[in-house]
């Protein structure tokens, strides 16, 4: 973009007028510092007469939805035919309810901005669509410590909504309350992959890595340890109940 301007001796106030932006977010946007936005890239091409090869790059300014650590779990997890998800801390994002997303995403440490926070939010109530629009349907086994349904983050309308998923006959719910928990659950979350060609994938995460493996030793210890933890944790009715508790009191 910048070369387009200096080549057409249209000067960085120019370029700002025309596209409504301050000088200061041209130069970001031309240094890099700043994704250049469809609007900025249609008033270059018209004053400096690119004859719509600036606005042709539109396309490509696409923001990933995704965090790059995720991005290959996303794609496994677009593939699957059968999830099982053990959850430490938080609730999956294939459960949350956008008012819990929010809550999440818009107080990472480093801040996004409000762009990114909506996009990523979008992309999360996207990945739902797992839960009841494909056929045919996904297998999900989800199991939540109990820490996780006692965070703040967590109001009643995030209760409800659990419950009303896991009433859908291909979705499992279940709760490992604090003092059926065994050190394995204590080790983080884990998640188990199934795809259409039958490869299985296991996803573990920290708060500063995650790791998407195909490993078959990793897949059996995360297999493994996923089926001791739903072996401790209520059944499904027992689980509901336990929620619908937590429901009341709030």
């Amino acid at each position: 973009m910048k070369r387009w301007r200096t080549k057409a001796n249209v000067s960085r106030d120019e370029l700002a007028a025309a596209a409504n932006y301050s000088p200061d977010t041209i130069k970001s946007m031309e240094q890099g510092v700043r994704m250049p936005t469809p609007r900025v890239l249609d008033a270059a091409d018209e004053l400096c007469r690119a004859e719509g090869l600036l606005s042709a790059a539109k396309e490509y300014l696409q923001r990933e939805k995704f965090p790059a650590r995720a991005q290959d779990f996303m794609e496994r997890e677009r593939e699957a035919i059968s999830v099982w998800w053990y959850e430490a801390s938080l609730i999956p994002g294939l459960l949350q309810t956008k008012g819990y997303a929010r809550t999440l995403i818009d107080n990472r440490i480093p801040p996004l901005d409000e762009e990114t926070v909506g996009e990523r939010i979008a992309a999360r109530m996207e990945r739902q669509a797992i839960l009841t629009d494909r056929k045919p349907p996904v297998g999900l086994s989800f199991v939540l410590y109990e820490a996780v349904l006692r965070s703040p983050q967590v109001d009643a309308q995030q209760l409800r909504h659990l419950l009303e998923v896991s009433r859908l006959r291909n979705v499992v719910v279940q709760v490992l309350p604090f003092e059926l928990a065994i050190p394995a659950a204590l080790m983080g979350p884990m998640v188990l992959l199934e795809t259409r060609a039958h490869e299985r994938f296991a996803f573990t995460e920290t708060p500063l890595a995650s790791e998407l493996s195909a490993d078959p030793g990793a897949v059996s210890r995360v297999s493994e340890r996923l089926s001791m933890i739903r072996a401790q944790a209520l059944d499904p009715d027992g689980s509901a109940r336990f929620i619908e508790r937590m429901v009341n009191q709030s």
